[in-house]
């Protein structure tokens, strides 16, 4: 028998068996600043059932599973017909089924739906980001159907409903729908005005036949989806279904799945229609209009997204240190680790907050009555910012997070190596950071009530703190004078994120992380690299504040 060379020690227990949502202490709380007192106790059980599936070993597993067996397209059957259907490993089945079987695509018909679900996906991201796709576009497809209303009376149960059913067949004959988008093309990207498909109407009120290709196709598999074309009138919106009313496959030609960087579980297409049958959704010529709900929704989700990849990076840096000894002591009471955990922590409760408000302010809308017009503003420039800042912060947090676990982190079974793969995708998807700080720059100069809704939102908290306020005010200084602004535009976008971030948590989050939040990012006191807050402030404190349980 072969001697034994050694005994592993000091090894870190893995993070699982716990309840991501009760262990997550800046989540909690928002979900109860922002729930109606009435539907409080149900939405806690019902993130908390989510919260502990979401840290159990089975969700874990199918996480793993699911990017380490990525779908597969087949494009013909055996005898050579044409089928473009996706194989998705059993595991993408089962986060998808539960990430529906949670509501996490019923939001727009249920009291408090937004912050609920905006909780839950922000809980169910932790587990595996990519399922997250068809989920955010299903949810965000609703407003758009809106314009339509026999279109929204159609689908609009299926794709709020609690059941998940794959497969291509009718709509009509599936209690549960997923929907996906096709918006940008080989030529234009982003300037979707450029798109060449075109839309010829038939006899048919609403109908028409599409020809052309999409370059990004999201979730191929989906039952539905919105696309734009150009249509006689200019550039609309159409509903594409998969499969249509008498069994038939739409002609919808996958040509190839993309080969991506990360969100490897999920699977994104470059398609080709060519006699497609579609449904107009809204009026010709005003297709950007009718799908800007969509966007703005998934762009919400971005932020969720991305603060929820955070928070996984942050808990798991934590979690490690909280069990590695190095240097004659545990790694998360050493003076300069404690440093780094603050600083990521920071960034993470402060994505997380933000996040949560904007969710609360989607019900407010949603509800209708005193208040929804300011927050209608409030969304208007605060989702782009958030998005540009948000989701651009992300990247870094991960890839910190990732050293603190040393090699062990850039080992693929740590799961870091996916954190950090999927960390750039939300600063791309609807639209990369130019065209969001592009956005903010039209609501400041078209629609000033949104300007005036997020200074009232930062002003809760004048008079607070004194780097609060000295950077409210230098942040009206450049609102002060517009010219020459879109080269200076991403400076304008991340001093406005950081001031609506800062004015939150003073309000909201414990003295101590407002305060280091706020002589770092505001005060300037502060280096370029995570691990330079001043070290004087309560740091134990902060990283305490984000540990998850069990550490």
């Amino acid at each position: 028998m072969a001697a034994s060379t050694h005994t592993v020690t000091n090894q870190v227990p893995p993070l699982v068996g716990y309840d991501v949502f009760s262990a997550d202490r800046a989540l909690t709380e928002g979900v109860e600043r922002h729930s109606a007192p009435a539907l409080l106790d149900e939405t806690r059980a019902e993130l908390t059932a989510l919260g502990r599936a979401a840290g159990s070993a089975e969700a874990q597993e199918w996480g793993a599973l699911a990017n380490e067996n990525p779908p597969k397209l087949r494009t013909h059957d055996r005898y050579g017909n044409r089928i473009d259907e996706v194989d998705f490993h059993p595991a993408w089945h089962q986060l998808l089924g539960r990430s529906v079987g949670a509501g996490l695509t019923d939001a727009w018909g249920r009291p408090g739906g937004h912050l609920r679900r905006a909780a839950g996906f922000f809980l169910w991201t932790q587990v595996e980001a990519g399922n997250g796709c068809p989920v955010s576009m299903t949810h965000a497809a609703v407003p758009a159907l809106r314009t339509e209303p026999a279109l929204a009376a159609e689908w609009e149960p299926r794709l709020t409903s609690h059941r998940y059913e794959p497969g291509l067949r009718p709509a009509a004959e599936k209690a549960g729908a997923l929907f996906g988008m096709g918006m940008t093309e080989k030529q234009g990207g982003s300037d979707v005005r450029a798109n060449t498909t075109r839309a010829v109407p038939l006899d048919a009120a609403g109908e028409y036949l599409l020809t052309g290709h999409k370059w990004f196709c999201s979730a191929p598999m989906c039952d539905g989806f919105l696309v734009l074309a150009q249509a006689p009138g200019g550039l609309t919106c159409f509903l594409v279904p998969r499969v249509l009313a008498d069994g038939t496959r739409n002609v919808f030609r996958v040509q190839r799945l993309k080969d991506k960087l990360g969100n490897r579980s999920n699977a994104s297409a470059e398609v080709e229609f060519d006699g497609t049958w579609a449904h107009r959704v809204g009026e010709e010529g005003r297709g950007v209009r009718t799908i800007i709900e969509m966007v703005a929704a998934t762009r919400l989700d971005c932020v969720v997204g991305s603060a929820a990849l955070m928070r996984q990076s942050v808990a798991q840096a934590v979690h490690h240190a909280a069990y590695r000894a190095a240097f004659g002591g545990e790694l998360i009471d050493k003076p300069l680790m404690r440093n780094v955990l603050a600083d990521l922590a920071l960034e993470s409760e402060a994505a997380t907050t933000l996040a949560l408000r904007l969710a609360s302010a989607y019900d407010t809308v949603q509800n209708g009555g005193d208040g929804a017009d300011r927050e209608r503003a409030f969304l208007r420039l605060a989702v782009p910012a958030a998005k540009y800042w948000v989701t651009k912060r992300c990247t870094p947090v991960a890839a910190e997070a990732l050293e603190c676990l040393g090699g062990n982190g850039y080992v693929e079974e740590s799961g870091m190596p996916r954190l950090l793969r999927e960390s750039p995708l939300n600063s791309i998807w609807e639209g990369s950071g130019n065209v969001q700080a592009l956005d903010v720059l039209r609501a400041l100069q078209r629609e000033p009530e949104a300007l005036n809704a997020v200074l009232r939102e930062v002003g809760e908290a004048r008079g607070a703190d004194h780097r609060l306020d000295g950077a409210i005010k230098g942040l009206l200084t450049e609102l002060a004078d517009l010219s020459g602004v879109e080269a200076r535009a991403r400076r304008l976008v991340e001093r406005l994120a950081l001031v609506l971030q800062g004015s939150l948590l003073v309000r909201w989050a414990p003295p101590e992380v407002a305060d280091a939040f706020c002589a770092s990012r505001l005060g300037g006191d502060w280096g370029t690299a995570f691990g330079t807050l001043p070290p004087t402030l309560d740091l134990a404190s902060v990283v305490d504040r984000a540990r998850p349980d069990g550490t």
